[in-house]
């Protein structure tokens, strides 16, 4: 195409429209998802009896965690960090952005936090190693994007089977990756002991290895006649 030079109204015009959308998320689907989380870290069940709580590892969203954790157990995510990161990465298919704002409500600081929030930044480290941390991050940003990127990907596809199919793929897929960066990268790191998982990720290892350098499919067309290329102009 011809490259021009972009003109201001048109720069003026698309940083609005960007800008609009992000702030019209922050402040509808963003805020919502965010008083929700405050509501479920604030209150559980304490000796029977709903009610306010001043530990998060007895609220309902504890609860909620915990019993989806399981899934991610070999992926690394294990004790008190299982529940946080598995509810962040769930809350991320709101926005990816919720991921971050999680966080910042499971590890929260009693004093006041500095732009930066550096002061968060032990709590989540007495949490993640640097091999469980690459785990999460791969995770997160592998796997099915939010509703808004599903909804478009609805409609590009137009059938709600192989919408369905390609979220499937782009979470097993993420799951994959990281499964093997946990296993193996722990394993070489001596974090992580020799398992029934490990296994697992080898396989899946050299299965990708093998989808990446096979030999693609090419039809061979060099004993093709000049017969059978008039046969088929005719026939078409």
């Amino acid at each position: 195409p011809a490259y021009h030079f972009p003109s201001l109204s048109n720069v003026l015009h698309s940083t609005w429209e960007r800008g609009f959308s992000f702030i019209k998320r922050a402040g509808t689907l963003i805020l919502l998802s965010s008083i929700v989380l405050w509501f479920l870290q604030s209150f559980g069940f304490v000796n029977g009896a709903f009610a306010f709580v001043d530990d998060n590892n007895n609220s309902l969203l504890a609860l909620l965690g915990r019993s989806l954790a399981w899934i991610f157990y070999p992926l690394g995510w294990v004790g008190d960090m299982a529940w946080k990161a598995t509810v962040a990465t769930f809350t991320g298919l709101i926005a990816k952005e919720e991921v971050v704002n999680t966080f910042g409500v499971l590890y929260n600081f009693g004093g006041e936090l500095s732009e930066e929030g550096n002061e968060i930044w032990t709590l989540v480290a007495a949490d993640f190693s640097a091999i469980t941390a690459y785990s999460f991050m791969l995770f997160n940003l592998l796997c099915a994007p939010c509703f808004a990127a599903m909804g478009a990907i609805k409609r590009e596809m137009n059938n709600a089977k192989w919408t369905w199919i390609s979220i499937g793929y782009m979470c097993v897929f993420a799951y994959s990756i990281s499964l093997i960066v946990y296993q193996l990268g722990g394993l070489l790191l001596h974090e992580v002991p020799f398992n029934f998982f490990t296994v697992v990720a080898l396989v899946l290892l050299v299965g990708i290895l093998y989808l990446l350098f096979r030999k693609g499919y090419s039809e061979d067309k060099s004993n093709i006649s000049v017969k059978d290329f008039s046969l088929n102009k005719v026939r078409s």
